[in-house]
């Protein structure tokens, strides 16, 4: 089996980590169409080979020409449009450096094959189960065929019996007014003729009796459907969802389930238009023991109740409450923001259109209020389904709600007993709909998922951490009560989770190493990574004693530094990020000096990034440099690249040097982080005075990071600038910059010097 084959049966935290092997370098559209020609080629060899990296780039961007005239002949436009833009992309890219993208894909590749060994490691039978998985969508995607398709033999099977029926209706009263005037017939005549009506009769009734088990059958085959969808599909999705909530897998399904839903419901509107049919038959013909006369209330009586079974159940909230100011943290509302919800219902009738009122209610089944706070909800809460707004669907989208706290006696954070951010709401929709034939009202209810309501925007974090546990430890949205006894989480849980929160907002999750890291600070180190280990709820959220801060805010406060100053670095994989100390050490104890790697501080709350470097003392041994941890004020005024760029260490009498040479593990540090230098700016021309008087007499400045340390901290434990080193240094400060600052210096502590012996004297 192809690999990018075997990769797509996987189960979602592995297809989590392929999607962050691909970006706008090399986008994964190539390796989803051009999957078998990139695995045919071996292309460790065409990295290392000039003349055929070029031979392949140029026979990739004809595979992409030649996808491109398949989509064109399917009249898709936009797939044509995206292979246009990639294909200029790559030209853009790679056409002076074909060698870079032979590397990229060979990378790329053996991620894959690790990714695919990870996960037979660890699930000896995950591809026998994921494949048991898609073949069981299948197996419910043929029974909804099979269905539909039984409909309509039984649709033609009706259309016969009534064919049948009418000509026997004429040969009968044929025959009778035949044996009333006899009509020249003789006796032999008229028996035969009695015959054939008998023989026409008796097939009529065998036929009845065949359409009425036929529909037995098939409402049969309609409730095993439906017992399907309602208890295993709809639960199923609304899993998912509750894991795409919090960061994980998108959550695409509900077309799929709309399909299912709709396929089982046309079908039982036209059986019960069969049995429409067969009143009508029976209206015309019956006799003793008819099956129609016996089966046809007891048959319509089950059809109307899976119909109703199934509407029932099809209102759901395709998208949770959301307030689009913060549209990565759904389920957190603030008092006095709007926010938005979706419904949808899952049968796509047209008899349905504008036929449902949906409105929307706060905390209507809440029966315990004492303590907790109350709330209005405010804004046009009812809102009429229709499929104009939504693609097609069958949907309202709610999007100027909002809520507001009652003021009452007796203030809830004296009384309540949990605090705001622990507090959990519901939000719930009601609808009614009539199905004119039968004059029955159906109640329709959707809930969405618990949401906690804050009234600052501080408080947002650990709402948000609210939201977390409880949906990765519950599935029932009516627990409101969830923190009064929240459970404890295993470590394989809350890794996962964790993972999420990264790769929600950026391109990246953490890997087996970072969350080792993570396992050793909640769980110690004595546990040794146990995925069966359990963190309190307290643990997660909460600190021990006042100087310390909740490990949830620390992984907050990284994210947001992250995705306010990081990102890209991120991205690219120039953070390690979440490592101990003592591993740091392990992995710069065998490298070249100069060698550094980035990691988060654990002593910000608010997050803060550190650089660490290895130097070797006049002995050979290694001595572990970290600089003070950068925070968003700093990272604000200078990007991390600029800071790593400009970076000194700076002692009297010597030459300020720039410690940082390779990043981990043998990377220099220009080639890492050159893309996100300032572009050099153009020689210096003779200044327009008259347009741009603001600039007369000023230089150009720079800020710098500027270590300060002791002479013969430099002279003892660092070995001297190389000539090689001080050309890099020159490269970003002139000769002359460097002599002035070191002359300045030098001159300084003789001044110094001059001043402490008038003292003596």
């Amino acid at each position: 089996m192809a690999q990018w084959h075997q990769l797509q049966m996987l189960d979602c935290k592995y297809l989590e980590q392929v999607d962050q092997l691909y970006d706008d370098s090399f986008p994964m559209d190539i390796r989803q169409y051009l999957s078998r020609w990139i695995e045919s080629i071996d292309w460790d060899t065409v990295a290392f080979q000039d003349s055929l990296a070029t031979v392949r780039f140029h026979d990739l961007l004809a595979q992409l020409d030649d996808q491109h005239s398949r989509f064109a002949l399917e009249n898709n436009f936009l797939l044509q449009h995206n292979i246009r833009k990639i294909k200029r992309n790559l030209q853009d890219r790679f056409q002076e450096d074909p060698v870079h993208m032979a590397m990229i894909i060979s990378r790329n590749l053996k991620e894959e094959q690790k990714i695919l060994a990870n996960a037979k490691s660890a699930e000896p039978d995950s591809e026998g189960m994921v494949s048991a998985m898609v073949v069981e969508k299948q197996k419910l995607d043929n029974k909804v065929k099979e269905m539909k398709d039984r409909v309509q033999v039984a649709d033609q099977n009706i259309k016969n019996l009534e064919d049948l029926q009418d000509d026997y209706d004429f040969k009968f009263n044929t025959l009778k007014n035949r044996e009333n005037e006899m009509n020249g017939m003789t006796a032999k005549e008229l028996e035969k003729e009695k015959m054939v009506v008998g023989r026409m009769c008796f097939d009529l009734k065998a036929k009845r009796q065949d359409v009425v088990t036929q529909l037995t059958d098939l409402l049969n085959v309609a409730q095993a459907l439906l017992s399907d969808l309602i208890s295993e599909e709809l639960p199923e999705w609304k899993q998912r969802q509750q894991i795409a909530c919090i960061g994980g897998p998108p959550n695409a399904c509900v077309d799929q389930l709309q399909n299912w839903f709709t396929a089982v419901a046309e079908s039982l509107q036209q059986i019960r238009q069969h049995l429409n049919k067969l009143q009508e038959l029976e209206q015309k013909f019956t006799y003793d023991n008819d099956p129609i006369t016996q089966k046809k209330a007891f048959l319509e009586a089950r059809a109307l109740e899976l119909l109703k079974n199934l509407l029932s159940n099809s209102l759901v909230v395709e998208r949770q409450p959301c307030m689009p100011t913060h549209p990565q943290r759904p389920l957190v509302l603030k008092t006095g923001v709007q926010f938005t919800v979706k419904l949808r219902f899952l049968v796509k009738l047209q008899e349905f259109n504008y036929q449902l009122k949906v409105k929307a209610l706060f905390d209507k089944d809440v029966t315990e209020k004492k303590g907790f706070r109350k709330f209005n909800i405010l804004g046009t809460n009812t809102k009429v389904m229709n499929m104009e707004e939504s693609n097609g669907s069958l949907a309202a989208e709610f999007r100027h709600l909002q809520l507001k706290e009652q003021k009452v006696a007796g203030n809830r954070t004296n009384e309540g007993p949990l605090i705001v951010t622990e507090e959990l709401h519901s939000l719930s929709f009601e609808s009614e709909l009539q199905l004119n034939q039968s004059g029955l009202n159906i109640k329709l209810e959707a809930m969405s998922l618990p949401v906690v309501v804050i009234s600052n925007v501080c408080q947002l974090p650990s709402g948000w951490a609210s939201i977390l546990w409880y949906n990765m430890l519950t599935t029932e949205p009516k627990n409101l009560k969830f923190f009064l006894s929240p459970p404890a989480a295993k470590w394989s849980q809350l890794s996962e989770v964790l993972s999420w929160q990264f790769s929600s907002i950026t391109k990246r999750g953490l890997n087996q190493e970072q969350l080792n890291m993570l396992a050793d600070k909640l769980l110690g180190a004595k546990a040794q990574r146990n995925p069966e280990g359990l963190i309190p709820w307290t643990k997660f959220c909460k600190s021990a004693n006042e100087k310390a801060f909740p490990f949830w805010l620390w992984i907050e406060g990284i994210l947001d530094v992250i995705k306010r100053h990081l990102l890209s670095l991120w991205n690219d994989g120039c953070i390690m990020g979440f490592i101990s100390k003592e591993r740091e050490k392990a992995l710069l104890s065998d490298k070249c000096p100069g060698t550094f790697l980035l990691r988060f501080s654990e002593s910000s709350r608010e997050g803060a990034i550190t650089f660490t470097w290895i130097e070797y003392d006049v002995h050979n041994k290694p001595l572990y440099h970290s600089v003070e941890p950068y925070t968003r004020k700093e990272l604000s005024a200078v990007s991390l690249p600029d800071i790593i760029r400009t970076y000194k260490v700076m002692a009297a009498e010597n030459i300020p040097e720039n410690p940082l040479r390779f990043l981990y593990p043998n990377i220099p540090k220009d080639k890492a982080f050159g893309k996100y230098y300032p572009k050099p700016t153009e020689a210096a021309e003779p200044m327009d005075v008259e347009n741009n008087p603001e600039r007369r007499g000023y230089m150009k400045t720079e800020l710098i990071s500027v270590s300060e340390v002791h002479p013969s901290r430099l002279q003892d434990n660092m070995l001297p600038m190389s000539p090689d080193e001080y050309k890099v240094l020159s490269q970003y400060v002139s000769p002359r910059d460097i002599d002035a600052v070191t002359n300045n210096l030098i001159s300084g502590f003789e001044d110094f010097d001059v001043q402490m012996s008038a003292d003596l004297e």
